[in-house]
């Protein structure tokens, strides 16, 4: 299976999709809001076009050549995420969207794990109603209600996955542990679902093997935990000491970061087992930490 992706807001998750499915021969388009990011897309044989939508008084740039690649593309991953003024995708492209509707085979829209809200560390699953504790949560909510309303009225091949915290190369603690600047955060019963973001792309593109409109898929592995406890372990990895406890409500945090803790759940992945037939390559933070640390050897050495 080949064909062409349009990559709208392509980033982290998106380039892991991009490098297993350029392997198969795909053609991918990719946008990008900085122009100084085009050649690096092109470096990893992406098609880059620069794109951003309307917001406030900033008219946007590149709606003309994003609808032009709509009528290129087959399958479309949106990883745009929505601000106050709704989707951005929609806001900028949606008459070309709908009208290429029937042509899609695919279309892909990444969510997050926020829209469930906080359950006391609780079980979720796709059939659980969205209950948003913070803002961000509630902006997905209403984007995923506009990606839904477009499906109903143009037949959009839509499929949402919402996804736990992700993390991969690049993107894990080893480096704050190696600086001394790790923490580990305390708050009583606080646990968390996440997802190597190598199992988000096998999971996209059984998704995209298998296209099943009006599908609602969480994203995360086998083992929602602690914070503390993954910090822990890599430290452990490493052969570092553990970093301090800080209690929670001391911590000096961003808002954002402090907002993530409003929410604790443990996320269920029973469905993209059943429904796509996967198989996680990294099902707890064990195994994808120690992959991670597996794939800094070489560039050590």
């Amino acid at each position: 299976m080949s064909g062409t992706l349009l990559s709208i807001g392509h980033g982290y998750s998106a380039r892991a999709l991009a490098a297993r499915l350029r392997a198969e021969g795909w053609r991918i388009i990719g946008t990008t809001r900085d122009p100084g990011k085009a050649g690096t897309l092109a470096g990893e044989g992406i098609e880059p076009l620069i794109w951003s939508a309307p917001s406030g008084g900033d008219p946007g740039t590149g709606a003309a050549e994003l609808g032009a690649a709509l009528g290129e593309a087959d399958h479309v991953l949106v990883s745009a995420g929505p601000d106050e003024e709704g989707d951005p995708v929609l806001r900028s492209v949606a008459g070309p969207l709908a009208r290429r509707a029937a042509q899609l085979g695919w279309l892909g829209y990444l969510s997050t794990t926020g829209v469930y809200g906080d359950h006391g560390g609780g079980w979720v699953d796709e059939d659980t109603p969205p209950g948003p504790a913070t803002r961000r949560g509630a902006l997905r909510v209403a984007a995923e209600r506009q990606w839904r309303d477009m499906q109903d009225r143009h037949g959009l091949p839509l499929h949402v996955f919402r996804l736990a915290g992700i993390y991969g190369p690049g993107r894990g603690p080893f480096a704050k542990l190696r600086s001394g600047s790790a923490r580990r955060i305390i708050k009583p019963g606080q646990v968390f679902s996440r997802i190597h973001v190598d199992d988000i792309a096998q999971a996209l593109a059984a998704s995209m093997a298998a296209p099943a409109p009006g599908a609602i898929y969480n994203l995360c592995d086998d083992d929602p935990a602690p914070p503390q406890d993954v910090i822990a372990h890599a430290a452990e990895l490493l052969g570092l000491p553990l970093p301090p406890e800080v209690p929670f409500e001391t911590a000096e945090l961003s808002p954002m970061a402090r907002s993530f803790y409003a929410e604790s759940k443990r996320v269920s992945n029973a469905r993209i087992k059943r429904d796509l037939g996967l198989r996680l390559l990294f099902p707890d933070y064990r195994s994808g930490l120690a992959d991670l640390l597996e794939r800094e050897r070489p560039a050590e050495g």
